[in-house]
Parts: C-alpha cells; sequence; structure tokens
C-alpha cells in the first residue's frame, strides 16, 4: 500500500459549504486534489463558480451550487441537487459562517445574535440532516463542524461567535454519539486565526492582523488555510478511522497558553 492511500478521498463526493472563500475554498481545493468530486456550495453563487472553476481547471469535478444555509427550503432544495448530480456523498464540511458583530451580550440586538446562530449553527444542523440519509445509504461517511479555538476559549466582544463555535464543538460529539452505530463519524475542527477576507473585515487590512493577532499564537503567526485544509482532508479520509467526536484544535499554539 502506498503511504498516502488513507488519505486519498478517490470514488468519493464531498460538500463544503462556504466553499467560495477562505479556509472553505481551501478545503475544496485540497479535497478535489485528493480525488473528491465535490459539491461547492455558497450564499454567492460567484465564489462558489470560481471555486468550481479552479476545480475543474485540474481535471476534478465540482458542482457550485448557492445556497443559504440558515434557510430550510434552500437547504433540502441544495440537497437534493447534490444527490441527484453526484455519486457517493460520504463526506460533508459544514463552514459556512455569517459576519458577527463584535459586541458582548449587552451591545447586540437579538436579531443580530439570532443570525449568527442561524448560519453557523442552525446551518450545520440543517445541512447535516439533510445529507445524512444520503450518506447513510452509501454505508457511512465523515462529517467536519469548522468551529474555531474561540470554541473553547474566550476573547473579548466576541460573545456571539465564541458561543456557536462552542455549540459545534457539542453538536459534533452529539452527533457522532447517535450516528456511530451507522458508521458516520462527526468531528469538529477548529482553527486559530487564519488570514482569509473575514480578518480583513475584523482589523482594517492583513497588516494590522498579522500584527495584533498573530503573536497570540504560539508559532507567532496568523495560519493559511491551505494549513486547515490539510486538517479537514486528515477528518474526511480513512487516515483519521478510529476518530469521532472530536475537537481537533489546528491554531498554531494558540489554545496552548
Amino acid at each position: 500500500m502506498a503511504p498516502n492511500d488513507n488519505f486519498s478521498l478517490a470514488r468519493k463526493s464531498a460538500v463544503v459549504t462556504g466553499a467560495g472563500n477562505g479556509i472553505g475554498r481551501a478545503i475544496s481545493l485540497a479535497f478535489a486534489e485528493a480525488g473528491a468530486a465535490v459539491a461547492c456550495v455558497d450564499l454567492d453563487v460567484k465564489s462558489a463558480d470560481a471555486t468550481a472553476t479552479a476545480i475543474t481547471k485540474k481535471g476534478g469535478r465540482a458542482l457550485p451550487l448557492q445556497c443559504d444555509v440558515a434557510v430550510e427550503a434552500d437547504v433540502e432544495r441544495t440537497a437534493k441537487t447534490i444527490v441527484a448530480e453526484l455519486a457517493g456523498v460520504r463526506i460533508l464540511v459544514n463552514g459556512a459562517a455569517g459576519y458577527d458583530p463584535n459586541g458582548t451580550v449587552l451591545d447586540l440586538t437579538l436579531s443580530e445574535w439570532n443570525r449568527v446562530f442561524a448560519v453557523n449553527v442552525g446551518g450545520a444542523f440543517l445541512m447535516s440532516r439533510a445529507i445524512l440519509p444520503a450518506m447513510i445509504s452509501e454505508g457511512g461517511g465523515s462529517i467536519i463542524h469548522i468551529a474555531s479555538q474561540l470554541g473553547s476559549v474566550a476573547a473579548a466582544r466576541r460573545a456571539a461567535y465564541c458561543a456557536t463555535k462552542g455549540a459545534l464543538i457539542q453538536l459534533a460529539k452529539a452527533m457522532a454519539t447517535d450516528h456511530a452505530p451507522q458508521n458516520i463519524r462527526v468531528n469538529a475542527l477548529s482553527p486559530g486565526a487564519v488570514e482569509t477576507e473575514r480578518l480583513i473585515k475584523r482589523f482594517g487590512d492583513m497588516d494590522t492582523a498579522r500584527r495584533i493577532a498573530g503573536p497570540k499564537h504560539l508559532l507567532q503567526r496568523l495560519g493559511q488555510p491551505e494549513e486547515i485544509a490539510r486538517a479537514a482532508v486528515f477528518l474526511a479520509s480513512d487516515a483519521s478511522s478510529f476518530m469521532t467526536g472530536a475537537d481537533l484544535l489546528v491554531d498554531g499554539g494558540y489554545n496552548a497558553t
């Protein structure tokens, strides 16, 4: 057996939400490189198309789909299209995340709070519920919730974000418990701060993000989307076959101190 065979995703199809940018895009590209056909799901259809085009240009297969993961009808429609178009759906990455406003619970409106939960947690629930039957019929698979290092430690004025990411870590444990008999593994993947557009929105520019957030990590830098994508390939593949109900921290040592 070749050393990397356990990391292969050949003859499998994957669903990635939030596939248009950042970590979701990097995961989609990495899955395709590992041999999977990828449903690239995003609220922004142009971004989903761009990710899918990047995959097909390299000889892979990708299906771009527009979907608001917080809307039940949208998710059900998207799931039906995926199952009809792609055989062997064995992988789901719940990576869609809406922009969360800074604030304590005194600062946030109920609508702001509910929207963050609707996308980050509700979207993972809805997409998991919609895709699970197909995965079960295939004999099993791997579900990955993209959480955060802030799901297990706190940051000032990030009440909604921290709460949703902590919820995803617990959701992974609960789903792992429920669906182990069906050969479904469920894990959370918790990145540290990663160089994406989200950081630019939060800090104003990437240089400022590097200067402020980089030193909070033991490795004294921000992560790259590709570093998180490699961890996702591990969780999606047979290389992690004895791993479920876990939270994989890929955070440059952020949580170690």
